[in-house]
């Protein structure tokens, strides 16, 4: 039996520490409903993951239980199991129904010291017991386009060379958000965006053990920008602007209106 096709369009939203427990229960309900009529979702144009704070990652599960959004971490451990004080594993989370884990966020690294070798760490942890990285990259400073592809592939190369050395590689989602951009009042041009998204689709194509990876753009994501960016890249990974499911939905509209993705592995 052939494998289904990979939808054509990925949309992630992490919720960071920005909601409560109701609020995020509710605000789940929003998008259960909404996953559950839209056509973008019902019919596969688009896959639609989602990534609450862990106390809610159970009860969302639940909530999007049959709606075909799939949930997933915030982060995860670098280890399985053992004397880890306040750290959550990716058997754990496995266990309850994640299917994602975003490894490597700039605000790990910024505000938590995390470097390649944990990044790298996490990344394995995440693909050993069956989860999805979203392994996010991208360069510091504002650059060129050209520069700044290049950094990221770099980064990206870098952290998954050191990921196999735990264990084989599957699938990921790179997230391409350049740090400066995270929170800015606008996201990076779409040049920028298509330019730097190309150049990590072209790498992964050479990576067989990558087949089936795709690229996302993160950093001040919000509605219209996929259709700016037309087919520049494989789907948006969603934060303040997906607080308002109105917003979520219009972006699902997009995915409709012909914003294919570039090729990937």
């Amino acid at each position: 039996m052939s494998p289904a096709p990979q939808p054509r369009v990925t949309i992630g939203v992490s919720l960071k520490m920005y909601f409560g427990h109701h609020q995020t229960l509710n605000w789940a309900r929003s998008i259960a409903d909404l996953a559950a009529r839209h056509p973008a979702v019902t019919g596969g144009t688009a896959e639609l993951f989602v990534l609450p704070a862990f106390p809610a990652l159970v009860p969302v599960t639940g909530i999007l239980a049959g709606t075909r959004v799939l949930t997933g971490a915030q982060d995860l451990a670098t280890e399985d199991l053992g004397p880890y004080t306040g750290e959550v594993s990716g058997a754990h989370l496995h266990e309850i129904g994640a299917r994602y884990a975003e490894v490597g966020h700039a605000e790990r690294r910024r505000l938590f010291g995390e470097g390649d070798t944990v990044v790298s760490a996490k990344t394995a942890a995440a693909l050993r017991n069956g989860l999805t990285p979203v392994l996010c990259v991208g360069e510091l400073d504002h650059v060129s386009p050209d520069e700044a592809a290049a950094r990221t592939v770099a980064e990206a190369e870098r952290v998954l060379a050191t990921a196999a050395h735990d264990g084989p590689l599957a699938p990921v989602v790179l997230a391409y958000e350049p740090q400066w951009a995270i929170g800015a009042p606008r996201p990076a041009s779409p040049e920028h965006i298509r330019t730097v998204c190309r150049a990590l689709a072209d790498w992964l194509a050479t990576q067989p053990a990558l087949s089936g990876s795709r690229v996302i753009y993160g950093g001040s994501a919000g509605p219209g920008l996929l259709t700016e960016l037309g087919a520049g890249v494989d789907g948006l990974f969603l934060g303040r602007f997906a607080h308002d499911p109105a917003a979520v939905a219009r972006i699902l509209d997009e995915t409709l209106e012909g914003a294919a993705p570039c090729p990937t592995a």
